[in-house]
């Protein structure tokens, strides 16, 4: 077969070529081509030492030169090139001890992770296929190279990548992955909690995030998301439900919109039901308090993760806020309420709601999807009608209530939202005049 290599990787390959060393596209570009998909990088093996590769190129970058990684540059891309090398042993199951370099494609091949990740290509020797990956591409299987159980003893991120990339295409693991994940789930602890969250993100937004419970049932997530196994013990006896809670997060993450935030927050929006739960004389479960308890719990939860600030602010917002339209009739002014809460994140809050209706049991599906569109629908309104519903679009600001006599302070700000709180209210009285007289009336009262 051939694989269709862009022109600046195959100036790499000549020019090793040129020189006189073997090479060749490797990895995931490979997997990739083959599935006819675009392949984010590419990388590429050779026998070239380092050196000999920096010598033979203008513009390198020691990325890892201890691992035998140099990047080469190409305009603005870079392009990682590899000598062949084999791994001593990983007595942190992080890192290799040593790195030695050998002359050998297959040497190298034997010390990479999957097999669908262990092919070579360059248009003179064709597909290097040692391992049986192109057959496992076309079972759909995630096998190792090797002995599982080696592998992950190697690097304890395999067992989670394992998962991750039968949720980016949709395969299932091998029998001895499966079996080994579960040996050595606990193992995954050394791993930073950095590299651990890049693979999560990963599984989230790929087309079976779903995936995410073969972690829980090998072990994975008891180790970096105990909160999950939680969920998945927690029973919800209650019509609008028909799954645990853990099930039901997984189905809704499953549903939503392949967002990050989004993925995120179905993830996380119902994880503090378990420390929630009470149980009426019914037998009928309930969670009061739980978007609020959920949104602290969140923001512990990825700052554990080590995630980004924004992103953190961002989702435990919209849990907290996940139920503000569970059974308010839409209205034009609850809806620039819940902008003026949301600001720019009140579409997600939509696909939020809208994933978590389409999570529960039928009953009353129809009724909450119905109010949902019409929350919508207003809400195009209001945007088409550029209506005011935050303190930016307030027609007036600060500076005119300095000049109307407020001194600066809180009770500048408190008059500012006392303004924005009667534009909500009603829309037509955001006029400078208009709001000037209303916050000259207000001076006595703030």
């Amino acid at each position: 077969m051939n694989i269709n290599i862009p022109k600046e990787v195959n100036y790499i390959l000549q020019t090793l070529f040129d020189a006189g060393f073997d090479a060749y596209v490797v990895g995931g570009c490979v997997r990739d081509s083959v599935l006819g998909k675009e392949p984010d990088d590419w990388d590429i093996t050779t026998n070239a030492l380092p050196l000999e590769v920096k010598a033979l190129f203008r513009r390198t970058v020691d990325t890892g030169l201890q691992h035998g990684t140099i990047t080469v540059m190409r305009g603005n891309e870079g392009y990682e090139v590899t000598t062949y090398r084999t791994d001593g042993t990983y007595s942190d199951g992080r890192h290799p001890d040593k790195v030695t370099f050998v002359p050998s494609l297959e040497e190298d091949l034997k010390r990479r992770d999957f097999t669908i990740n262990a092919m070579a290509y360059n248009d003179r020797a064709g597909l290097i296929d040692l391992f049986g990956g192109m057959q496992d591409l076309k079972d759909g299987i995630i096998r190792c190279v090797g002995n599982a159980e080696e592998r992950f003893s190697e690097d304890a991120l395999r067992m989670l990548r394992a998962v991750r990339f039968a949720a980016k295409l949709g395969y299932t693991l091998d029998k001895d992955v499966y079996d080994s994940i579960k040996n050595r789930a606990s193992t995954l602890s050394v791993v930073s909690a950095e590299r651990i969250t890049t693979e999560l993100i990963k599984l989230l937004t790929s087309d079976h995030p779903e995936m995410i419970k073969i972690a829980y049932e090998t072990g994975l997530t008891a180790v970096f998301f105990p909160e999950f196994d939680k969920a998945m013990e927690t029973e919800q006896n209650h019509p609008h439900h028909m799954y645990n809670v853990g099930d039901h997060i997984v189905e809704s993450v499953r549903i939503s919109s392949n967002d990050r935030i989004i993925r995120l927050t179905m993830l996380l929006h119902d994880i503090a039901k378990p420390d929630t739960l009470t149980i009426d004389d019914d037998g009928i479960t309930h969670f009061h308090g739980h978007a609020t308890l959920g949104a602290e719990m969140a923001e512990e939860i990825l700052r554990r993760w080590k995630l980004d600030n924004d992103t953190i602010r961002r989702v435990c917002r919209l849990i907290k806020y996940h139920d503000l339209g569970k059974g308010v009739p839409c209205s034009p002014r609850a809806v620039r309420k819940g902008i003026r809460l949301m600001e720019e994140d009140f579409p997600l809050l939509l696909e939020v709601e809208r994933a978590d209706i389409l999570a529960q049991s039928t009953y009353m599906r129809e009724e909450k999807l119905e109010t949902l569109a019409e929350y919508s629908k207003e809400y195009e309104i209001i945007l088409r009608e550029n209506q005011c519903c935050n303190l930016k679009s307030l027609a007036v600001n600060g500076k005119d209530l300095v000049e109307l006599g407020f001194s600066p302070g809180p009770a500048l700000g408190k008059t500012l939202n006392a303004l924005l709180d009667k534009v909500i209210e009603d829309p037509s009285l955001n006029e400078k005049a208009v709001l000037l007289k209303m916050a000259d009336g207000m001076k006595d009262e703030i």
